[in-house]
């Protein structure tokens, strides 16, 4: 029986109130030194390593025009783009409603997406260690890192999350599948204007 694909779930319907505290910017639509938005450089890196990459962005925002720029942006870059109704309850709604958009995947690799450093080869590595009943952390000088890959076995888990919980509780440290990884990028993400710089 042939191994069924891991899928990659970007998670873009966050705002970042701590990008722009007057909530007027998006983080995710913020140009990068060469112009390039942040979630799209991120969406590209996952879509070099994944054939197939759903991005979670929000149904409908006070701010609907930067929402509908972001879903534009985020399909051009190659995503299935889902607008997720609950997604201001918070990253937990929001993974939740990307890995039930791919129910018969063999994994999925859980990818955020104002990090727009991670390297390709890097999440590659992740998709390659998954397994049906594994979890898949990077870890970069002692921390760990994003993103972080599940096994088919934790659909039922990963789609109950809700709120602001993320994935933490499902994560079993005795089955965890550690890659030490010299990609400083696991570790940085974009929460104010000078880390788009850093």
């Amino acid at each position: 029986m042939p191994q069924r694909p891991v899928v990659g779930v970007l998670l873009a319907a966050g705002r970042g109130s701590r990008f722009d505290a007057a909530g007027v910017a998006n983080k995710l639509l913020a140009p990068l030194p060469d112009g390039t938005p942040v979630a799209v450089q991120a969406a590209r890196h996952l879509m070099q390593a994944l054939s197939d990459v759903v991005a979670v962005v929000p149904a409908a925002a006070t701010h609907g025009a930067q929402v509908d720029q972001l879903a534009t942006l985020l399909a051009e870059a190659g995503c299935e783009v889902l607008r997720c109704p609950n997604a201001a309850r918070g990253m937990g709604a929001s993974l939740a409603a990307g890995v039930a958009a791919r129910p018969q995947a063999g994994g999925w690799i859980i990818a955020l997406a104002d990090m727009p450093w991670i390297a390709p080869e890097t999440i590659t590595q992740v998709a390659n260690a998954v397994d049906p009943h594994g979890c898949v952390a990077l870890f970069h000088a002692g921390q760990r890192g994003h993103p972080i890959g599940f096994g088919a076995d934790f659909f039922a888990g990963l789609t109950a999350l809700d709120g602001d919980e993320g994935a933490r509780r499902l994560i079993d440290p005795a089955k965890l599948i550690s890659i030490e990884t010299d990609d400083a990028g696991i570790l940085r993400d974009v929460d104010t204007p000078a880390d788009l710089a850093r």
